[in-house]
């Protein structure tokens, strides 16, 4: 049970980490922690006003309810007491509660069922205005194999260090947004004959293609055949194009010769166009 007991002070742990808050000072209710006279900055204290357990059920195959042994379902009502100055007015009693329950309704692993709050009274003490709310949250918690054995957490501790949301395992990341919003990036350039030149992207290829425009991927002069296309992937491709970190590199020119063919991905007077997939 000690769980329960550490909730509020989980929970303003956790919040105070949060950006979106960074302007409420969290506090718990107990042990209290000391308030500014007059209060000049918004602060809400966390504590805990019901606790109720239940034992926990589950049907059977025949529709049956069968006690899960050592099992207990828990309700948890957590006090908010939220202490606004004065000067912000009373709408910002309820914009704070708000982006509370939001932030952990969203951003957090508590599974909140329900949410409220009172009318909003003075502190004459504080100059502040105080809003009385709260949530419930439910949890499920179960020892291993019998009572002797101590109750494993029910609260799931991400709730201190992250969020559910934020598992990138299960979720999208930022990241992978981004990928699937743009794959890939097209675009083109000038040939001017050097005989080495980068192309950035601005990511790290795992394709890239390029042709000139108007011309076949290969033509023959003499004894020597000019490539105008090449193709990389995964370190390895065709003559005169090389993958980087930031792009792809062209060679150009009988410097990089292969069995009489020479790379044309960089000359003069052309226009290339590229494909490059992330």
């Amino acid at each position: 049970m000690s769980e329960i007991s550490a909730l509020p002070a989980g929970i303003v742990e956790w919040l105070g980490t949060q950006s979106q808050l960074a302007e409420i000072k969290f506090i718990t209710e107990f042990p209290p922690a000391p308030k500014a006279i007059p209060l000049k900055k918004v602060t809400v204290a966390v504590g805990i006003e019901n606790v109720k357990i239940k034992d926990s059920f589950t049907a059977n195959d025949e529709g049956i309810l069968t006690e899960n042994e050592y099992c207990r379902l828990a309700a948890i009502k957590i006090k908010l007491a939220i202490h606004v100055p004065f000067s912000l007015g009373g709408a910002k009693c309820h914009e704070v509660f708000t982006d509370i329950v939001d932030c952990l309704t969203f951003a957090s692993d508590l599974n909140i069922v329900e949410s409220g709050c009172g009318f909003i009274r003075a502190d004459r003490d504080t100059d502040a205005l105080v809003l009385d709310a709260g949530i419930v949250v439910t949890a499920d918690f179960c020892p291993a194999v019998s009572s002797s054995v101590r109750f494993q957490s029910f609260l799931n501790k991400d709730l201190l260090c992250g969020s559910h949301i934020t598992d990138g395992a299960i979720h999208v990341s930022p990241a992978d947004k981004a990928l699937w919003n743009a794959p890939f990036a097209i675009g083109s350039y000038f040939g001017n004959s050097a005989t080495s030149r980068t192309i950035l992207t601005g990511f790290a290829p795992r394709i890239a293609a390029i042709f000139a425009a108007q011309y076949p991927p290969v033509t023959v002069g003499g004894a020597n055949s000019f490539c105008y296309w090449g193709l990389s992937a995964a370190g390895y491709g065709t003559q005169g194009i090389e993958l980087t970190a930031t792009g792809f590199k062209l060679l150009q020119g009988a410097a990089h010769e292969v069995s009489g063919s020479l790379p044309r991905l960089n000359e003069a007077g052309l226009t290339y166009f590229y494909i490059a997939v992330k």
